[in-house]
C-alpha cells in the first residue's frame, strides 16, 4: 500500500530545506526562508515567505503547502498565526546531535522517503563515529571558547559544542550548553578569562566577526588562544543550522581549527 506524503512543502528555515534536497525530495519544496544558503539552487528556484522569527502568512498561505515546517520555539508565533489559517504546522526544536538526526528521519517520513533519511543518518553517524575514532589517538584536548554572540557573549548551544567534542577539543562552557535558552548560554569577560581558552572560534549570527574589538576587550590580552592568535570564524550557515551542514561541512571545519598545530 502506498502511504500517503506531503506533496507540497514550506521551510520557515534552511535545514527542512536542506534535508529535503539531500533526500533528493526537492520537488516538494514551495517555499523558503530569506536565511537560507544551502543549497544555492533553492535561492534560484524558490521563493522567499519568512524570514527567522516572522514569515508572511499571506504569501505562505498563497502557495497552498500541505505541510510548513520550522524550527524553534522562537517561531512561536509564527507556528501559530500559520494554525490559524488551517494550515498543518510542524515545529521542531532539536538541540543535540541525536535530536538532529531525528529531524532527518521524521521529515523522510513525512514525505514518503523514510529509506533515503535512513541512508543519510547512516552517512553523518558515519562520520561522527569516525570523528570519535580519529580522537582515540589525541595525547590531549585544546580548551575551546565558542562565541555564538558578542553582546550579550553567547556560547556554544549544544549541538555545537557536541560538535567541539568531536572535533577535538574540549568546550569550557559545555554545562551551558545544556541550557534551551540563549540566555542559559551567557558568559562575561571574567569567565571567559578564567577558562582561558586555548582555541576561540566564533560565528556571530547575523555579522563578521571582529576579531580587533575581541582583542580589546578588558583582560583578553592574557588569553592563550589571543597569545597564540588562535582565533578563527567559522561561517554561520555550516555550524549554527541544526541540520546535516554542521555534520557535513561544520565538523571537517572545526577540526581544522582545533586541530591546527
Amino acid at each position: 500500500m502506498n502511504l500517503p506524503s506531503f506533496e507540497r512543502v514550506v521551510c520557515l528555515t534552511e535545514e527542512p530545506t536542506e534535508i529535503l534536497y539531500l533526500l533528493g525530495e526537492s520537488e516538494r519544496i514551495v517555499g523558503i526562508s530569506a536565511y537560507t544558503v544551502r543549497p544555492p539552487a533553492a535561492r534560484e528556484t524558490k521563493p522567499v515567505v519568512s524570514a527567522f522569527i516572522d514569515g508572511s502568512v499571506a504569501k505562505i498561505t498563497a502557495l497552498q503547502p500541505d505541510l510548513v515546517i520550522g524550527f524553534s520555539d522562537i517561531q512561536a508565533q509564527l507556528a501559530s498565526d500559520l494554525i490559524s489559517v488551517g494550515l498543518n504546522v510542524v515545529i521542531f526544536n532539536q538541540r543535540s546531535l541525536q535530536e538532529i538526526l531525528g529531524v532527518v528521519l521524521a521529515i523522510g517520513r513525512l514525505v514518503g522517503a523514510g529509506d533515503k533519511a535512513a541512508d543519510l543518518v547512516s552517512d553523518l553517524a558515519r562520520r561522527m563515529d569516525e570523528a570519535t575514532t580519529r580522537n582515540t589517538t589525541l595525547r590531549r584536548r585544546p580548551r575551546v571558547y565558542f562565541e555564538e554572540w558578542p553582546d550579550p557573549m553567547i556560547s556554544a548551544i549544544r549541538w555545537v559544542s557536541e560538535l567541539i567534542t568531536l572535533a577535538g577539543g574540549e568546550d569550557v562552557f559545555a554545562s551551558k550548553a545544556l541550557g534551551k535558552l540563549a540566555k542559559d548560554r551567557f558568559v562575561n569577560s571574567a569567565e571567559v578569562c578564567a577558562a582561558d581558552p586555548e582555541v576561540m572560534l566564533a560565528s556571530w549570527c547575523g555579522k563578521p566577526f571582529d576579531e580587533d574589538s575581541v582583542r580589546a576587550r578588558d583582560g583578553w590580552s592574557d588569553v592563550a588562544a589571543l597569545r597564540a592568535g588562535r582565533l578563527h570564524e567559522i561561517e554561520p550557515s555550516i555550524i549554527l543550522q541544526p541540520g546535516p551542514a554542521c555534520i557535513l561541512a561544520g565538523l571537517p571545519e572545526l577540526t581544522r581549527c582545533i586541530r591546527a598545530e
